[in-house]
């Protein structure tokens, strides 16, 4: 049974970074997943009610987050075939190298490693059709109360989901967690709020 949903990202989120990566895994090992992978800047979402938005400001791109989702969309949909490696370099780069995603170069060296054209890739991004892409997508997930990531979004509901773990290269292990969450969300509306409060050590 294909399990089909759209799953939040921001580069900066740590938690976005593992349930990312147990799709991934997931997907690379086989999982019949249909995925939609969609960005939500968490620095949009920290801009106040009538302040500027970060799309709109005067270098948007030096704005956190924003360079890396706007490389990631871009990747996503012109050369979605590299996107995977580009998705999972991009993690890597902030949370196990601790580089600066906002630097051009940074994120050049992720889409060369995927075997991309990092200038012809760096010229889309930098387009305003990209930011203005982005924005819609963001907005379109906040119209559905999403404020975070990740959040998984089915056609029923969306719920934000912090995974604790990696999944490490365990294909089976990320099927079954990713399998697990999405029957969650789409399955049991009426289980509203399910958190742990004693986190294990």
């Amino acid at each position: 049974m294909t399990r089909r949903f759209a799953l939040t990202f921001d580069y900066l989120c740590p938690f976005a970074r593992n349930a990312n990566e147990h799709v991934v895994t997931a997907l690379r090992t086989g999982a019949d997943l249909d995925v939609t992978f969609t960005p939500f800047s968490l620095a949009q979402g920290h801009v106040e009610q009538g302040a500027t938005p970060v799309w709109s400001q005067d270098e948007p791109l030096a704005v956190s987050g924003i360079r890396a989702l706007a490389t990631g969309i871009v990747v996503r949909d012109q050369a979605p075939e590299a996107f995977l490696d580009v998705h999972e370099g991009l993690f890597a780069a902030r949370h196990d190298d601790g580089a600066d995603i906002k630097d051009p170069e940074v994120v050049a060296g992720v889409l060369r490693r995927a075997g991309l054209d990092a200038d012809a890739i760096g010229e889309q991004v930098a387009h305003p059709d990209t930011l203005k892409q982005l924005q819609v997508e963001h907005e379109t997930a906040a119209a559905r109360e999403v404020w975070g990531v990740p959040t998984f979004m089915t056609d029923e509901r969306a719920v934000f989901v912090r995974v604790l773990d990696r999944p490490e290269g365990d294909g089976d292990r990320a099927r079954r967690r990713i399998e697990l969450i999405v029957d969650l969300v789409g399955d049991e509306t009426m289980l509203h709020e399910f958190k742990q409060v004693d986190l294990p050590m």
